[in-house]
């Protein structure tokens, strides 16, 4: 394994950071430094759980690997990941993407947030890179929209109360398959570097589950994941000039 910095290595990187011989500033300094360690360390670990679960790896085997119970694993990564401090890295489009999928879900009487929810929402940000994405390749909000309400009918109205009950309570009503997503956006976004989670990421996220409703849209209407990533990448070059 490869080692990491020691820790004297670490305490002469703290004390340049802080530009200070000042005790208090240095110890800012190393406090912030430990803070972002310790969120990227668990951040890195999320991103192998996700792939142990993609992989089809139960809990069971998951949690007894990194020695902790089922109960724990799963509160650490899957729970947790939908309350409200697990979305700090989002984007302020990625939050108005999961605000929206609430609105679609409720439009459809559907007390619960599935993959094709956030899928339809991505439409609520018409400049995201995701929406951009799709519309590149000819997939519009009604084409969607159509592709849904074949997969996945509205509820009927005698249960708006029950929706919004659901809807309105503070842990959004997220299926697995979208828990997934939103775990996968944040692997899709280590794998490329990015300190944050895009609606770009979410848009790679919908492949990780290909029995996902929004995934099977996408693949249906023409967007595998390999042509989401040639198209991404374009944009990702645009931007840099």
């Amino acid at each position: 394994m490869t080692p990491g910095p020691d820790l004297q290595e670490l305490i002469n990187t703290i004390k340049a950071d802080a530009g200070s011989d000042d005790e208090l500033e240095q110890l800012a300094a190393a406090a912030a430094t430990i803070s972002e360690l310790t969120s990227t360390s668990d951040a890195a670990l999320g991103f192998f759980v996700d792939r142990a679960r993609g992989a089809g790896k139960s809990w069971v085997e998951i949690s007894a690997v990194l020695g902790v119970s089922k109960q724990a694993a799963h509160k650490r990564f899957a729970d947790s990941w939908t309350s409200k401090p697990g979305f700090r890295r989002y984007t302020t489009r990625t939050k108005a993407v999961l605000d929206a999928a609430k609105d679609v879900a409720r439009g459809r009487n559907n007390a619960f947030i599935g993959t094709e929810h956030l899928l339809l929402a991505l439409f609520s940000q018409p400049e995201s890179l995701a929406t951009k994405v799709l519309l590149a390749h000819n997939i519009t909000e009604d084409s969607v929209r159509a592709a849904v309400d074949a997969k996945s009918p509205a509820g009927a109205p005698a249960d708006a109360e029950t929706v919004e009950k659901a809807l309105d309570a503070e842990d959004p009503p997220y299926t697995r398959r979208t828990a997934h997503v939103l775990q996968g956006a944040l692997g899709e976004a280590l794998t490329l570097g990015h300190n944050y989670i895009g609606t770009e990421h979410l848009l790679l996220a919908f492949y990780r589950d290909s029995a996902g409703v929004a995934a099977q849209i996408l693949q249906e209407q023409g967007l595998d994941e390999n042509a989401a990533w040639s198209t991404l990448r374009g944009l990702f070059e645009e931007l840099a000039k």
